[in-house]
């Protein structure tokens, strides 16, 4: 999950793995895979990086410790 801005301002936690995908138009538009539409303040490049950056502790958790 990420957390995204809405254009107003108020705050949304986004279940990464739902993302569709994200456009620019100007304002950046991310589409869910339920058919949901969310504008927000981040831009593609912005959501990218959190997305992966959520992949990337959720795989480390997954890790046995010593590795």
């Amino acid at each position: 999950m990420i957390e995204l801005t809405r254009l107003q301002g108020q705050k949304v936690v986004v279940n990464v793995d739902l993302i569709e995908f994200i456009e620019e138009t100007p304002d950046t538009l991310v589409t869910t895979t339920t058919g949901k539409k969310i504008m927000v303040k981040e831009t593609v490049q912005e959501i990218v990086e959190k997305a992966v950056a959520f992949k990337k502790r959720c795989l480390q958790r997954r890790q046995p410790s010593g590795r």
